[in-house]
């Protein structure tokens, strides 16, 4: 059996090591105790943080021990890494919400229970040092100079770099001597940008405690097209389903690049790497088919097995898609009722109230008595937040690129009335070719 650290290699998760002949000898003396570091900044982490997240999975899943730190210590501070400006400075007591947030959230992907991972959060040490102390001890072992030297600082030089930005590496440095001692953590893993923070941990630990650390990287994850990891048009892609619905995640998995399908696949899902070598050779349809399996699988993973169907289901009757073909990804956990249970034809799709399928589609209602005088359609696409304004909406139309029930819009100035419904209660609007939205009669 492939331990972690080869798991990871071969999904590409590595980018850099500190030592790779120390790593793997490392995991092959038994199981690992390593970190991660989440920066409580809001009350949802995104899509962005996955890789990490998954790479600690991962680690849980082949025998070793995961820490999930969370920074509600260091975030008092802010992180310059990465950072062209200033972070936003946040209370105590945001902070400390939102990292109660990020642990529940956390919880979703990581075991914690009978002490098979730690979820902790560095406000336990870092609120309670001794500053005089801290410099003395810990502050004395780092180098301005190669403090300067470290890209994070170099770019926040240019545009003014402020002392506490400046000690935040030292933090950084600390929790992993922290970890070291109090939990035997002798891995700290992150995104690239942390490198020089990482590296300044593993040499703290060798100075203060003449023994070895070692840190590994990620890469930072860019789409094909070259735009940010789950930055779109309609905004951040978070992780509570509340921020981003299940449906609307779903959909930014089943609508990747052709050229992300197999990098998604390993980073984004469990599914066996003989498997997703498959996907080099799938063309069209059975490439959309493959595209549907990361979709449903990494909805699962964050959002759970119902609300993974019912995204599924939803989408695949809003866009007609076929049901896939069961031989495309074998050990998919997509249900085998749902693989095949979808019509290939659906011409006349009528959405009903009944059941689960519509129900992860954005759904919007407007009162009875409005729609018998009639409201301008643009308005309903604003409000209802199919576009972002009136203005938008009404470019859309007259490019063609709105419909009710499969009709095309030709007017700015036309109005959805009672009679658009037909005799039911909902009805379908779609923008381009991906996005839907029921309105339903408010009585």
């Amino acid at each position: 059996m492939k331990g972690a650290y080869e798991v990871l290699k071969e999904r590409g998760f590595i980018e850099q090591v500190t030592d790779e002949a120390l790593i793997s000898e490392l995991f092959g003396a038994g199981p690992v105790n390593c970190y991660i570091g989440f920066d409580p900044t809001a009350t949802s982490l995104h899509i962005g943080s996955l890789v990490p997240i998954m790479a600690l999975a991962h680690m849980q899943l082949h025998g070793n021990k995961p820490i999930a730190l969370v920074g509600g210590g260091t975030g008092l501070i802010g992180d310059p890494s990465g950072k062209t400006e200033l972070r936003q400075v946040l209370t105590r007591e945001q902070i400390d919400y939102n990292a109660q947030c990020l642990g529940k959230q956390l919880s979703r992907y990581i075991d914690f229970g009978d002490g098979k991972a730690l979820l902790l959060n560095n406000a336990d040490w870092l609120t309670k040092i001794n500053y005089i102390e801290f410099l003395r001890d810990i502050g004395r072992h780092f180098s301005v100079n190669r403090m300067l030297a470290a890209e994070s600082y170099k770019i926040r030089l240019e545009k003014g770099l402020n002392f506490i930005e400046f000690n935040y590496m030292l933090l950084q440095g600390y929790d992993f001597l922290y970890l070291f001692q109090n939990y035997g953590c002798v891995l700290q893993m992150g995104g690239n940008d942390q490198w020089g923070n990482m590296l300044a941990g593993t040499e703290l630990i060798r100075k203060v405690e003449a023994k070895d650390a070692h840190a590994v990287t990620f890469p930072l994850i860019t789409t094909s097209p070259g735009h940010k990891m789950g930055k779109t048009e309609q905004g951040t892609i978070w992780l509570d389903g509340t921020l981003t619905k299940p449906y609307e995640y779903y959909q930014y998995w089943v609508n990747c690049d052709d050229a992300d399908l197999e990098r998604f696949l390993k980073l984004f899902t469990f599914l066996p790497l003989e498997e997703i070598a498959g996907v080099k050779t799938l063309t069209d349809a059975r490439l959309n088919m493959a595209k549907a399996v990361l979709a449903y699988e990494a909805t699962k993973i964050t959002h759970g097995e119902d609300a993974a169907r019912a995204a599924w289901r939803a989408s695949m009757e809003a866009f007609h898609s076929r049901p896939v073909d069961a031989n495309i990804f074998p050990s998919s956990t997509i249900p085998r009722d749902v693989r095949g249970s979808l019509s290939v034809s659906l011409p006349s799709l009528q959405f009903s109230a009944s059941g689960s399928v519509t129900s992860a589609i954005p759904h919007y209602k407007i009162p009875r008595k409005d729609l018998e005088a009639g409201i301008l359609i643009t308005s309903a696409c604003a409000k209802a937040g199919l576009t972002q304004s009136m203005s938008e909406a009404k470019r859309l139309i007259e490019q063609g690129g709105i419909y009710i029930n499969d009709r095309q819009l030709k007017s700015i100035d036309e109005k959805l009335t009672i009679a658009d419904f037909s005799g039911s209660d909902e009805l379908r609007v779609r923008k381009g070719k991906k996005k839907y939205l029921i309105i339903e009669i408010l009585d």
